[in-house]
């Protein structure tokens, strides 16, 4: 039992220090957080991805949500695959370049549910960061589950020189309440809060431009305040962003002149000023 425990502990240790190499080509490295579920995380991550791409960086998401992989179909790339290059895993091209790992392209059709156990799932995570080519990137985007659980500390922890986290929440109490749980998860890691976004924040009429606030008003504001952070959006509610993700286009580009494309970008725009001229 000891020697194979020594020899799990080499591996384990191996492809650390593997990650770790691979991840040193990568200028930035940013984790998207909820905590709670339902709050659109994957389509923030996902289109604030292409929208540091269109801004012209080099942009690669890797797809933490082992039980829920959506990145896949909201990038538009169902039914896709990974392959592999000698020892190195080669991520699959998304939308203007961007570079995508997901179990997603791992399985053989979306309801296929992956049932692992936390030291599983933290395994998979460690080799698929120590195994992956991403090359040169500006920015990485991981796109973690809710929760403060197995996949959110194996990121904290394997990734070195994470820049930090990025909040996703509603407008409502509850939502601000449950995301502010992150709080005590990024000071017991020591990772910083870069900031705050809120999702679905109000739906403007497009016949009458009156604003409803359908999920409450101003938790992300408390939020920010709570954890210290800037409030970097209120991305109001869209119909057609459903449409969106069930076709996989992402919203930036089928809507580039709508409101939530342009907060998004205006988003992408903050992140890249907060991290590149610091």
């Amino acid at each position: 039992m000891d020697r194979i425990r020594r020899e799990a502990f080499k591996k384990a240790t191996l492809e650390m220090k593997k990650a770790c190499e691979k991840l040193s080509k990568v200028k930035h490295k940013i984790a998207v957080l909820s905590v709670k579920g339902g709050v659109g995380k994957s389509f923030v991550t996902a289109n604030l991805a292409v929208a540091l791409a269109i801004r012209k960086r080099s942009v690669g998401v890797f797809d933490a949500d082992v039980h829920g992989p959506s990145i896949p179909r909201t990038l538009g790339l169902i039914g896709l695959q990974l392959y592999v290059k000698g020892e190195n895993i080669i991520p699959v091209e998304g939308p203007l370049g961007v570079k995508v790992i997901s179990v997603g392209f791992m399985l053989p059709d979306e309801t296929v549910a992956v049932i692992w156990r936390g030291p599983l799932k933290t395994a998979y995570i460690r080799q698929a960061l120590a195994m992956t080519e991403w090359g040169n990137l500006d920015y990485l985007l991981i796109d973690l589950p809710p929760g403060t659980g197995d996949e959110q500390l194996t990121i904290a922890q394997l990734i070195s020189g994470l820049d930090g986290l990025l909040l996703v929440t509603l407008p409502n109490l509850l939502s601000e309440k449950i995301v502010a749980k992150a709080k005590v998860f990024a000071e017991r890691l020591n990772v910083k809060i870069l900031g705050v976004i809120e999702n679905m924040s109000y739906f403007k009429c497009p016949d009458t431009g009156k604003i409803y606030y359908i999920f409450g008003k101003g938790g992300g504001l408390k939020l920010a305040d709570e954890v210290e952070a800037p409030l970097l959006a209120s991305i109001p509610i869209d119909p057609r962003i459903t449409e969106t993700m069930d076709k996989g286009k992402p919203f930036v580009l089928e809507y580039p002149n709508s409101e939530v494309s342009k907060i998004i970008l205006e988003t992408a725009d903050k992140i890249i000023k907060l991290l590149e001229s610091s």
